[in-house]
């Protein structure tokens, strides 16, 4: 007689919500040698307080082997692309060489702060002391140095067939114009766990990330660049986690205690500032360095701005007390001329940068006024005017050093709201020193934090004290790391005549075949 062994007992399969639970907050513990206190001492000197850590919820319930297995498959594909393109000589394929100038100034200003991202967000991985949000963090630290890798091969394609690519880290820590991206993120860097929740991942993240990555990377695709469209769609779907964690962190504070949101407040009013002022960079992209046209900025603005965060989101946010972000009324003024007083600044200095300009085409300017019918025609006037200037030999570019905004770094190029022929300034004294400002928005920063913006590196004050390589533009351009053909004006530069000569080949190559 045989006796037949029992089966063993079926084991339950987790749901998603307790997998979840098991291999995030189930992993914390509570130490017994130090205080909470002494463990997490980050998440006590801002002022916000935390009951419950319990109650923070990730919508995506993420765990580590699903997060390494849908990101590995992403990078199947986005490396697929990058190797068939250049493999297939993709870079001729672009609408133009002047293009590019868009991407110089994403490799330069962007990835290296993906680094920076990446290295706050480890942080917040330590010190965050509930378990859910700091495998949150850790999820969003190995997302931004992807990005940052990812950007980088994306990107070093080009590095072999055109100028500004080839130093962008020593740049980054160097250049006039970078300064703008590089102390948004040094002050974010500087902050505490919270504030940098709500600047990088609320205020950057959810509110304006989508002016950076939707448009742009669609205007990529209309110019025939398919590495940088895919590898910007493969981050929007890092993006979408990382807007659900800004949204999340935002959440979390408000509902803990009341007295969090006169803090939150004040960090949604400077942080909107301080990242509007940044997507400058990206405005005049947008308007003026794409030679196929995808969306204006304001058209970007109206959409992912103003209809849905305004609108929508911080409707809802009103249940908390949470109003929208002081200066707003401003930055709507302003997106009916902000990229056209940016590239016009960058314009007259790129003599001294790591890209080139041009006076747009008549037929881009019937686009911008199209698209601008009320503020373009004054600006086109301006541009008429350069023409003739060119035409006579007299390319404009200002050899002076600018007055930097105190807060933003920007060159004080913007003018008031309601009069473009009027030159915004502010000004503001603190400790009997006088320090300037482009807006009311970069003044009010200021005037909140006067030490900490006082100690801003500054890199016009920089030159002039002779900590910048040389006291002439040659040397400081060589301590930049610059190279002939960098900068200046792109017709008849290095990568244009380099363009018309590729393209005259091909064209004669294919007139022989036939």
């Amino acid at each position: 007689m045989s006796i037949e062994p029992k089966a063993a007992p079926r084991v339950r399969k987790l749901s998603m919500k307790d997998r979840y639970s098991a291999l995030t907050r189930d992993l914390d513990w509570e130490p017994t040698y130090v205080t909470s206190e002494q463990m997490f001492p980050q998440t006590t000197f801002e002022g916000i307080t935390i009951h419950d850590w319990s109650k923070w919820e990730d919508p995506f319930r993420l765990t580590v082997d699903a997060y390494t297995k849908y990101q590995a498959e992403k990078d199947k594909r986005l490396y697929a692309v990058l190797d068939g393109f250049a493999q297939s000589q993709g870079h001729l394929s672009l609408t133009d060489a002047s293009y590019l100038n868009a991407m110089k100034l994403f490799i330069q200003g962007i990835a290296p702060n993906e680094y920076n991202a990446h290295r706050n967000f480890a942080m917040l991985a330590r010190q965050l002391n509930g378990g859910g949000p700091r495998f949150a963090a850790l999820c969003q630290s190995l997302d931004e140095i992807r990005h940052a890798q990812t950007e980088i091969h994306t990107l070093a394609n080009y590095n072999k067939y055109y100028s500004g690519f080839h130093s962008f880290p020593h740049m980054h820590d160097r250049v006039w114009y970078l300064s703008v991206p590089k102390s948004f993120f040094e002050d974010a860097l500087s902050a505490g766990p919270f504030e940098w929740l709500i600047a990088i991942g609320f205020s950057f993240e959810y509110l304006l990330t989508n002016l950076l990555f939707v448009p742009f990377m669609s205007g990529a695709s209309f110019n025939g660049d398919l590495p940088t469209m895919t590898f910007g769609f493969s981050a929007q779907s890092d993006e979408s986690r990382h807007m659900t964690l800004g949204l999340e962190a935002i959440k979390f504070l408000l509902e803990q205690d009341e007295k969090n949101v006169p803090i939150v407040q004040y960090w949604l009013d400077k942080w909107f500032w301080r990242g509007y002022r940044l997507l400058a960079l990206v405005a005049q992209m947008l308007d003026y360095m794409l030679p196929r046209e995808f969306m204006s900025w304001k058209e970007a603005f109206e959409l992912y701005f103003e209809e849905q965060m305004l609108n929508g989101l911080f409707k809802d946010l009103e249940y908390y007390g949470i109003t929208p972000p002081k200066h707003v009324d401003k930055a709507i003024q302003e997106k009916e001329y902000l990229s056209h007083q940016a590239y016009w600044i960058l314009y007259q200095f790129s003599h001294a940068a790591a890209f080139t300009t041009s006076i747009p085409s008549d037929e881009h300017m019937d686009w911008l006024e199209a698209k601008y019918p009320e503020t373009f025609p004054v600006y086109r006037t301006l541009w008429e005017k350069e023409k003739k200037n060119v035409a006579n030999g007299g390319r404009h570019f200002i050899r002076g050093l600018p007055q930097l905004c105190q807060v933003c770094q920007i060159p004080m190029g913007f003018t008031e709201a309601d009069d473009p022929f009027v030159q915004a300034q502010r000004e503001h004294i603190f400790e009997g020193e006088r320090y300037n400002f482009c807006s009311d928005g970069c003044q009010y920063i200021f005037e909140h934090e006067p030490v900490k913006f006082r100690r801003a590196w500054l890199p016009v004050h920089q030159i002039y004290q002779g900590n910048c390589g040389a006291a002439d533009l040659p040397g400081v351009l060589q301590w930049y790391g610059m190279q002939e053909g960098d900068g200046g004006e792109y017709l008849g530069s290095i990568d244009h005549q380099n363009w018309l000569a590729w393209h005259d080949m091909a064209d004669h190559g294919a007139k022989k075949e036939n």
